[in-house]
């Protein structure tokens, strides 16, 4: 069984494209469940956000597992295989496992080295976990994702700025209005994003930020933490939409619906209340939740993710852009040395236990055949002949967990099997009394770093 991942991003589709692939945080149990119902999937996780649609599988081969989550995701978004196959990124073993760090460190984020993404990687291992599609496989592979994405955070500074989506989006708005500082804010939606946004908002100086919510309860949570922060802050419900614009100066749309929930004639209406003053609408919803022709309204500049990828593909790499890309790599090297010395130390488990069977069996044979010798003799022969076999064993089966830790390590289980006919099913079944291993010696490895930098 072998990681998969299958995907779509900034980096390989445009926003239009990842607007029909969006996934909503309900329909991802659903998605999950017809992952697993593939042929070749065994395990799944879901990972959507503002920039990205991946799936992260273990899958029994290549083929057929990118055939069954290609399906998936082309049903998903509505587009035959041909037109999906377009704009998919592919990653297999080693390369799936890298391209997971490198995620969950910020490296394939729109904004390079944003620290968002490691929440919501753990969140959608949370929602796999719950919808019962992760083993122990993507368990482990997840853990140790999230570990190496606080590790190139805490070791590289690459997230120094505090960089994200929303900052760099507020950015442009600012450059629009020639500074936040004393306007009025709209923010729709207050899940994560709407109150990192009004958290930005905040900082900028802003005079008052509107909170629209579909539930009045998560509206007047995030208006009253931002009240406590010292920001003028008041809810309002979504019908209020045209009034607060029409006194605003600039809204910020993140709701994680599917459909439009900014339409063209509401903004439209508070544009005409307005007398001709700017309005700086910023769409961060996948799909958009705004309504592409407001872009077209007199005095009205859109900011959303089709824009900001514009601008922000040239984006520069730094020294700790490149440290943290080093570390990544490091690191999952390390992982696949560790993965593939825990496979084959099954092997070597059952050879040892075979030669204790047979030794065992020779003994019993001894005895059969000298019933009178003495039990101290026996016994000291039945040692002799245990080194014998330890000793000749202990080279190659430390060679072979040595040789394990490299690109072709499965290679020399198999060998292993075949030049001393074990039965297949024995390394398996030790593998499962081994299964965290990889983890526990991965977090060692963690441990003995830190003591290092302390």
């Amino acid at each position: 069984m072998t990681v998969l991942v299958v995907g779509l991003s900034h980096r390989s589709a445009p926003v239009q494209v990842l607007e029909r692939a969006a996934v909503g945080a309900t329909e991802v149990p659903k998605l999950l469940e017809e992952l697993l119902r593939g042929q070749h999937v065994s395990e799944a996780v879901l990972l959507s956000t503002c920039n990205r649609i991946e799936v992260i599988a273990v899958v029994d081969a290549f083929h057929g597992g990118l055939a069954d989550v290609s399906a998936v995701l082309a049903r998903h978004a509505g587009m035959t295989l041909t037109e999906l196959t377009e704009h998919v990124f592919v990653h297999y073993a080693g390369s799936a496992v890298q391209h997971l760090f490198a995620v969950a460190a910020g490296l394939d984020s729109m904004v390079v080295g944003e620290a968002q993404i490691l929440g919501q990687l753990r969140s959608a291992y949370a929602t796999a976990d719950e919808a019962g599609t992760v083993g122990r496989t993507l368990h482990e592979l997840a853990q140790q994702a999230l570990r190496v994405g606080k590790l190139v955070h805490a070791r590289t500074g690459i997230d120094t700025a505090g960089a994200s989506v929303v900052s760099e989006a507020l950015t442009d708005a600012a450059a629009e209005l020639d500074g936040l500082a004393g306007r009025r804010a709209v923010v729709v939606g207050a899940g994560a994003m709407g109150a990192l946004a009004a958290a930005h908002l905040r900082r900028a100086g802003v005079a008052e930020i509107v909170v629209l919510n579909r539930s009045a309860e998560r509206a007047e949570r995030l208006a009253e933490n931002t009240r406590a922060q010292g920001t003028p802050a008041r809810p309002a419900t979504l019908d209020a939409l045209a009034t607060e614009l029409a006194a605003a100066d600039l809204m910020v749309a993140s709701t994680g619906a599917v459909g439009t929930v900014v339409e063209l004639d509401t903004v439209a209406g508070a544009v005409a209340e307005r007398a001709g003053r700017p309005l700086v609408v910023v769409d961060l919803g996948l799909p958009r939740d705004v309504d592409a022709r407001v872009a077209e309204l007199p005095g009205v500049t859109v900011v959303d993710l089709a824009a900001l990828q514009r601008r922000l593909a040239s984006g520069e790499r730094g020294v700790a852009v490149a440290a943290a890309q080093q570390l990544v790599a490091d690191e999952a090297q390390a992982y696949l040395a560790a993965q593939r010395s825990a496979e084959v130390t099954p092997t070597v488990t059952a050879l040892r236990r075979r030669a204790s069977d047979v030794i065992d069996a020779e003994l019993l044979r001894l005895d059969s055949r000298l019933p009178d010798l003495e039990p101290k003799v026996r016994e000291e022969f039945g040692r002799s002949v245990r080194r014998v076999v330890d000793k000749l064993l202990h080279t190659p089966t430390v060679q072979v967990k040595r040789l394990a830790e490299g690109p072709d390590g499965d290679s020399y289980a198999a060998a292993l099997r075949a030049l001393f006919e074990l039965d297949p099913q024995t390394p398996n079944a030790v593998a499962i009394q081994r299964s965290g291993d990889v983890l526990a010696a991965l977090e060692a490895r963690t441990d003995t770093h830190e003591g290092q930098d302390a």
